[in-house]
């Protein structure tokens, strides 16, 4: 059973099907994990028991390997090639996507405007981000450095923060990824893509935020 006093991140790590159900509801488990779950359901307008209900509907998920536990340096190689690349490829086939549907359906009203352009700057932005850790950072973990990368820690997490402004906007241009009745298929894999890449820039900000960096500034193999 869960309590509704347990923070949103904390629920998340102990049962990692909760954050379809987060996502679900617009809960924000990375940036915003630190709020109890009681707290973020008031600020969202949330009857908190029947989310507790939901969480507790949710069927437990076997991981292969406890990402709190494995050593430092495989977390970071699980990382780069689960989230990294495969953030770099989808956002590039994105854009192309989101050209092609605003191109192609420039006359009808629904048509997300502006959308691929966001998503071409979300490229750059996290891109900047992701070579940073991959230079700098995650090299220094792998070395064993630890309490001493607090300020580039900050500096990260600061930074995701942007990443999920980045994701607050690209919901808005995409119409909460709710496609038209008279859409086409490009369309609506267009937002199902995007709603997709939402959920894992999340779980990878998430992953970051709340067991990476406090695992390193613990100062934990």
């Amino acid at each position: 059973m869960f309590s509704p006093d347990q923070s949103l991140s904390d629920l998340a790590l102990a049962h990692p099907p909760a954050s379809r159900v987060f996502r679900l509801h617009r809960l924000d488990f990375c940036c915003g994990g630190q709020q109890s779950l009681r707290d973020a359901c008031e600020a969202r307008g949330l009857d908190v028991n029947r989310v507790l209900d939901e969480l507790n509907q949710e069927p437990e998920q076997r991981l292969a390997r406890d990402v709190r536990t494995i050593p430092l340096p495989e977390l970071v190689d699980y990382i780069i090639v689960h989230f990294h690349q495969a953030h770099r490829v989808e956002l590039a086939d994105l854009t192309l996507l989101a050209r092609k549907v605003e191109r192609v359906h420039a006359q009808k009203p629904e048509v997300p405007v502006g959308l691929a352009s966001h998503l071409e700057q979300m490229a750059d932005n996290l891109e900047q981000h992701m070579l940073k850790e991959e230079a700098v950072l995650f090299p220094a973990i792998v070395r064993g450095a630890r309490r001493a990368l607090a300020v580039p820690i900050e500096v990260m997490t600061c930074e995701h923060v942007e990443h999920g402004n980045a994701l607050e906007r690209m919901r808005r241009l995409a119409f909460d990824f709710v496609a038209p009745e008279h859409a086409c298929t490009s369309w609506r894999a267009l937002y199902l893509r995007c709603a997709e890449l939402e959920n894992e820039l999340m779980s990878h900000v998430h992953l970051e935020n709340s067991v990476l960096f406090p695992r390193v500034l613990a100062g934990e193999p």
